[in-house]
């Protein structure tokens, strides 16, 4: 009987349409979310380890810090379409295009590969209205990530580099917390990349490559100069790299999105994008718009050779909520983070 019931099963799929296999792009573009990670088939897995064809794996130099967390990053293209490089700000991103951002802890930092738990996928899909952020939560088996427009807390513990325990409140942001990071001239757009923070080595299956070449020679990028004469973010943890290229990578990546003439926090003439050079809004012997709980009672947002006297030292240290800064997006203190930004101001040079 089996044996019968199987080769009818086998007759019937004859006639059958097969499955869909490439991106659902219409369901990237519909104005409902669909419910699930998978309906968008932007992974052949389940486990969303392995990209969809047009879904392409990529790095930045210097990312944000999220209570350390590791991230996979994918860019999906529709067919025919290509990116469009940029000198400053976000490549230009045709319609239909997806950021994938994926979240995830190893049990123990000492051995990344093993036992990873992936917390959150995040979504940012260029529709014709403009750019939607989503996020999908994996559930415990790890077999499927749900859409979670609320927000949600999700506890984490694992062991870090030096052997130590550590506890995260871990943190999925709602709608508007997305917006308020992605915000630009109050729409939302993406922000990590960018021409310059995208200028690095990738190890493709086939072996090292720059991004900007490679995603030029793919066909996936147009109208970027050979990587040596593109502009470059520094790798903030590349000792072998200038101290003051690396600090200002990390303010660029974990400040300057708000930080800028067009993010969130313009109103605070504080700018910590890679593109500023005036050293008052560097915070550079200057006077906070707002003083208060958030200043520490000090009175400068950076001060050449006294890191104690920075504000802006100050608040990196801090996990009170109406203190620490950037005020979303983490629970802990980034130590070797805090401890780059105060060796660049102590080194500074005084006017």
């Amino acid at each position: 009987m089996r044996t019968a019931l199987a080769a009818l099963a086998a007759i019937l799929s004859l006639g059958a349409a097969p499955a869909p296999t490439g991106v659902a792009q219409g369901a990237l573009m519909a104005a409902t979310p669909a419910p699930t990670l998978a309906a968008y088939r932007l992974f052949t897995d389940d486990g969303a380890q392995h990209p969809n064809a047009g879904v392409t794996p990529y790095a930045l130099n210097t990312p944000l810090f999220s209570d350390y967390a590791e991230k996979s990053r994918f860019l999906y293209l529709p067919p025919g379409t290509k990116a469009r490089y940029r000198t400053t700000g976000a490549l230009d991103l045709p319609v239909g295009s997806t950021l994938i951002k994926t979240f995830a802890y190893p049990a123990d930092f000492r051995r990344p590969a093993e036992k990873v738990r992936m917390l959150e996928t995040r979504l940012l899909i260029h529709r014709r209205s403009g750019w939607v952020a989503l996020a999908y939560v994996w559930n415990a088996e790890q077999t499927e990530a749900r859409l979670k427009r609320a927000g949600t807390r999700l506890d984490v513990n694992f062991t870090d580099v030096q052997g130590r325990l550590r506890r995260v409140d871990y943190h999925v942001p709602n709608a508007n917390q997305c917006k308020e990071c992605h915000s630009l001239s109050g729409r939302i757009a993406p922000i990590g990349v960018k021409a310059r923070n995208l200028n690095g080595d990738f190890t493709y299956a086939e072996g090292p490559e720059n991004q900007l070449a490679h995603w030029t020679r793919t066909g996936m990028l147009t109208g970027a100069p050979a990587p040596d004469k593109a502009p470059r973010t520094a790798r903030w943890d590349d000792a072998s790299e200038p101290l003051e290229a690396r600090a200002r990578a990390y303010l660029d990546g974990n400040c300057g999105h708000c930080h800028n003439p067009r993010g969130m926090a313009s109103n605070s003439g504080l700018f910590l994008d890679l593109e500023e050079a005036r050293p008052a809004h560097l915070g550079i012997g200057k006077r906070p718009v707002a003083a208060g709980k958030g200043s520490g009672d000090l009175e400068t947002d950076l001060v050449p050779g006294r890191p104690d006297a920075s504000i802006v030292a100050y608040r990196m240290a801090s996990t009170d909520p109406g203190v620490m800064m950037p005020e979303l997006g983490r629970s802990l203190v980034h130590d070797e983070g805090l401890a780059l930004v105060r060796d660049y101001i102590a080194r500074m040079q005084r006017p």
